[in-house]
């Protein structure tokens, strides 16, 4: 695994070597009455940026399935990738924020702008926006009513990281829901069982086991 970049992005793998040629695919995906089409670059540049993993499609179920209403609420993903999650919910109402590393921004305004609705973004078309973890979380604002993360948590060098972007973001009550593949060798059990709760109050919503998938919701401690 090889690392590009100075300080804000050497921890997160970039040339992952998971694909050596560049390649793209056209998916779509539907939940409810919903359908959102996703482009796919995967290439060396994007690495684990590019797919659609398994634990966005479980967080985009939840919200549909749950039937949150999600209008007019302030929500922001981080770690978007292809945008699967922020475009779903900006479809369902909510103001979207999509963050990722500046090398993902141009996939997630393609998707962004494949998914405007016939009728128009019933609140406003998704935001996109570089975020680097731990370095420019304060530039963003507080507001939030949900934070947003699928499989973001899979390398323990940027767990303190996440921890201080999610800190800011959730220091005004927001809601954080984390959908992980929970890969023990990449400590994200041990990111559940100890870290996340030394700062958030967490929950277990949903498991599928068949996937290895978790789905987790949190809210800050007061003095977190």
């Amino acid at each position: 695994m090889n690392f590009e970049g100075d300080h804000e992005e050497y921890l997160f793998p970039v040339d992952d070597g998971l694909f050596a040629d560049t390649f793209s695919e056209e998916s779509v995906y539907r939940f409810g009455s919903e359908e959102v089409k996703i482009s796919q670059v995967f290439s060396a540049n994007l690495g684990v940026a590019a797919p659609v993993w398994d634990a966005a499609l479980c967080l985009c179920r939840h919200l549909e399935q749950q039937s949150l209403d999600l209008r007019g609420k302030r929500v922001i993903e981080l770690g978007a990738g292809t945008g699967i999650v922020g475009i779903l919910a900006a479809r369902l109402g909510a103001e979207v924020t999509l963050t990722d590393l500046p090398y993902a921004v141009p996939q997630l305004e393609k998707n962004v702008l494949a998914n405007v609705p016939p009728a128009g973004w019933p609140s406003a078309a998704p935001t996109v926006a570089p975020l680097s973890w731990g370095l420019d979380q304060t530039q963003f604002p507080v507001d939030w009513d949900l934070v947003l993360g699928a499989d973001i948590v899979y390398l323990a060098d940027t767990y303190p990281l996440l921890m201080d972007t999610l800190a800011h973001l959730c220091q005004d009550g927001a809601t954080l829901y984390l959908s992980s593949k929970m890969r023990g060798e990449h400590g994200t059990p041990g990111f559940y069982a100890d870290i996340l709760p030394q700062r958030f109050n967490s929950q277990l919503v949903s498991c599928d086991p068949a996937q290895n998938i978790n789905l987790y919701r949190a809210t800050l401690r007061r003095g977190g």
